[in-house]
């Protein structure tokens, strides 16, 4: 029988969300907050990506994941094993919002929670095997590549701006560590999506 191990993220990451909501005081001990990774807390620079704001913002992110985690996980446990995969999704976590704690280290009402960032990874990682793959957007589908595109200028865009309270650049730096780590771990994706790039066919 064979263990999803997605699955099980997204199992955690609910569960613990859900607890959170009810128990401010779990909320406030596991999100990302600047003065107590200062004291010591690292755990909080993993810890953060599994509380979310509301349940949109987890259903959003778990969604994403299930639907996108399969493949890569298959991917990573085939090269790696299923502690490389494990290890790839907490990187994701770590380098996605790294930027953000040191830019706002000195910050004590900063605070950045939820998984968008290794969700990010995941899904750049997926467009690099499946460019032409069909994604849909808001009930819009649209090709992988050009949905990357539009999603790497939205967040570069509304992290200048900084208005609206969400982490946009955990967004950008999980999709880039997802990109890398995934060249990394197999050079030849790289000919393989050139490849796919060039010879457009549309769907999942």
């Amino acid at each position: 029988m064979y263990i999803s191990f997605t699955l099980i993220i997204i199992l955690c990451t609910s569960v613990v969300s859900i607890m959170a909501w009810q128990k401010p005081a779990l909320l406030s001990a596991l999100w990302l907050w600047p003065p107590a990774v200062r004291k010591g807390e690292w755990y909080r620079l993993l810890s953060y990506g599994l509380v979310h704001a509301d349940g949109m913002h987890l259903a959003f992110n778990m969604f994403t994941l299930y639907f996108f985690g399969s493949m890569m996980e298959r991917f990573y446990i085939a090269r790696l094993g299923v502690l490389g995969y494990l290890l790839f999704y907490a990187g994701a976590l770590l380098v996605s919002v790294l930027p953000s704690y040191l830019q706002h280290r000195n910050d004590s009402n900063y605070r950045s929670l939820g998984a968008s960032g290794a969700v990010s990874a995941i899904l750049f990682s997926f467009i690099l095997l499946r460019p032409w793959a069909t994604i849909l957007v808001f009930f819009i589908p649209l090709p992988a590549i050009i949905f990357a595109a539009l999603y790497v200028g939205y967040s570069v865009m509304m992290d200048r701006r900084g208005r609206d309270h969400v982490n946009h650049s955990a967004h950008l730096w999980g999709a880039g560590y997802g990109i890398i780590v995934t060249l990394l771990v197999d050079p030849r994706v790289l000919g393989y999506f050139l490849s796919q790039l060039l010879s457009p066919r549309i769907g999942f």
